[in-house]
């Protein structure tokens, strides 16, 4: 399985796919800003592309992958920010996310953010999202999990979107929570 992994940060997804599927996995890239965190990838994952900015990223110079997993930013949406959501730049980056699925067409993906992002202008922000996905010819399921329920010494909730491409066909389970 090849994927794409965006919004990076110190390479947990890429982790937890090489921790489960081993050498079955590729990645093609990854989508990562922060000069400490791109510094660690170069190390940790010498010779897998760091395409940086999102907002630069030519989509049509990407190679093919079957999973787009990314955790996009989180600070306009979480109660411990200023909840701008899409009023903020950083909310906005995940409409990359939406530009590079509709060119790219992988038949999965895997989101992650704040619970927040599900409360955000009482819940119209999450539900954007989720049609965006639909709209793109997705079918999606949404599940909060609490790190501390997997041993992590912190509350730590977090969604999940997991989606998978259904080619343009729209059915009554696009929109659910797992």
């Amino acid at each position: 399985m090849r994927y794409f992994d965006i919004f990076t940060g110190v390479g947990g997804f890429t982790l937890a796919i090489e921790n489960t599927i081993g050498n079955k996995g590729e990645c093609i890239g990854f989508c990562e800003t922060d000069k400490y965190a791109s510094q660690l990838l170069a190390d940790k994952f010498p010779g897998v592309i760091n395409y940086g900015d999102v907002t630069k990223i030519d989509e049509t110079t990407l190679p093919d992958f079957d999973l787009l997993v990314g955790g996009f930013p989180c600070q306009s949406f979480s109660i411990a920010g200023k909840r701008k959501g899409f009023d903020d730049t950083r909310g906005t980056l995940f409409f990359d996310i939406a530009r590079i699925l509709a060119y790219k067409k992988p038949k999965y993906l895997v989101l992650e953010n704040v619970k927040g992002l599900l409360s955000h202008d009482q819940g119209r922000t999450f539900q954007t999202i989720i049609r965006v996905l639909a709209d793109l010819g997705y079918n999606v399921s949404w599940e909060v999990f609490n790190s501390k329920a997997f041993g992590v010494p912190q509350n730590r909730e977090r969604v999940f979107v997991i989606g998978t491409y259904t080619g343009g066909k729209k059915n009554s389970t696009t929109i659910s929570q797992a």
